[in-house]
């Protein structure tokens, strides 16, 4: 089996995601690329900064116009569903996951069964959609009860998503327009066969790998959410392997192989320096971030404040093919500017660090349409 060092694997990862060196400014075109690019880009509620795959996509294509996402749903480019997490999905993706979407047609990703009373719900939901065009879920009347006490409407919209029985035709600040796939989705992809779980497997997998560029096989489960461990996907990796989709490669740190596409050139000289927003598809596997960086991936913004060592919403700094610290940000939007209210050098960042956070927040200050950074 081929043989690579630690340090080239690294270089290569991060040279595979392509992340913006400059100040430069993308219309929907380079948006739509960037995603395929990519694979998958999580959504996130947050917005301490920005929200979750805004922060994602501006470090790849640079400032561009948050209602371009919507361009692209509405289009029928991308599309919203479960995968890593919520995330957007390029177009073409949208027959191999109608595999999920028949899985989750009795239960939510999170495990809430479809009650017959929910599909009542759901009816009238449908029937007002059909109507009336897209909605969002406050259109509907009722009450939600904390955090995930969704009202009934909220419920059947959530669970019409996971079903494909609605689609995602947009979003009003952040949320949801719910809208009839026919609407939204164009009908080649509608219309495609539903896949075989294997299929469906070795499908995903490819994509993780080829968004990725090097995984291992629990990174290939983590990435897409898949049920049985690496006992279950090994097979399929096997089955690409054997197609000449995909390659194993061994790694001198004495670590399991990775899998990279079959024409990966192992290769690069990363240069960037980038704030990573901290659902970054670069951060999804944290034993992976550990192993290549040597760097322990925290997300704080769930705990107590007391509990929090590094800050509330942290964003990883990444420079050249290493995670050389931790800023913990905030936007003023009345202000327009991007605070940095405390940073964290790792113990060998080194003297430049400092340098490497002013050239990363301006560029994501821009990149956001504020109006620079201040500390």
């Amino acid at each position: 089996m081929e043989r690579v060092s630690t340090a080239v694997l690294r270089r290569y990862v991060v040279a595979h995601q392509h992340f913006a060196s400059r100040s430069r400014r993308a219309g929907p075109p380079q948006l739509a690329q960037a995603l395929r690019s990519l694979g998958a880009v999580q959504l996130d509620s947050i917005s301490t900064v920005d929200r979750a795959h805004r922060i994602t996509l501006a470090t790849r294509v640079g400032a561009f116009d948050p209602a371009a996402v919507s361009t692209l749903l509405r289009d029928g480019v991308a599309f919203e569903y479960w995968a890593h997490e919520a995330c957007l999905l390029p177009i073409e993706d949208y027959p191999l996951m109608k595999y999920r979407m028949r899985a989750l047609a009795d239960h939510h990703w999170w495990g809430r069964e479809r009650t017959a009373e929910g599909r009542r719900v759901e009816a009238d939901v449908l029937e007002r959609i059909a109507t009336e065009g897209a909605l969002p879920a406050r259109a509907f009347e009722g009450r939600s009860e904390g955090m995930w006490g969704w009202k009934p409407a909220k419920r059947a919209l959530e669970h019409l998503f996971a079903a494909g029985e609605v689609a995602v035709a947009g979003r009003q600040g952040f949320q949801r327009l719910y809208d009839l796939p026919e609407r939204v989705i164009p009908a080649a992809a509608l219309t495609a066969p539903v896949p075989d779980e294997a299929a469906f497997r070795r499908g995903f997998a490819l994509r993780a790998v080829q968004g990725r560029g090097a995984l291992t096989e629990a990174g290939i489960v983590e990435h897409c959410r898949l049920p049985g461990g690496i006992r279950a996907i090994r097979p399929h990796v096997d089955e690409l392997v054997a197609q000449g989709l995909v390659r194993r490669v061994e790694v001198d740190d004495g670590g399991g192989p990775v899998v990279v596409a079959a024409e990966a050139v192992l290769d690069g000289d990363p240069r960037a320096a980038v704030l990573l927003c901290p659902f970054d598809n670069l951060m999804w596997d944290r034993p992976f971030v550990r192993r290549l960086f040597g760097f322990d991936h925290l997300i704080e913004v769930y705990k107590r404040p007391h509990e929090r060592v590094f800050g509330y919403y942290v964003l990883p700094l990444l420079a050249g093919d290493r995670l050389i610290g931790r800023a913990d940000l905030k936007v003023d939007r009345e202000g327009r500017l991007l605070q940095v209210r405390s940073f964290t050098p790792e113990p060998r960042a080194g003297r430049g660090a400092e340098g490497h956070l002013e050239r990363a927040a301006a560029r994501l200050s821009h990149a956001l349409g504020l109006d620079g950074f201040e500390r």
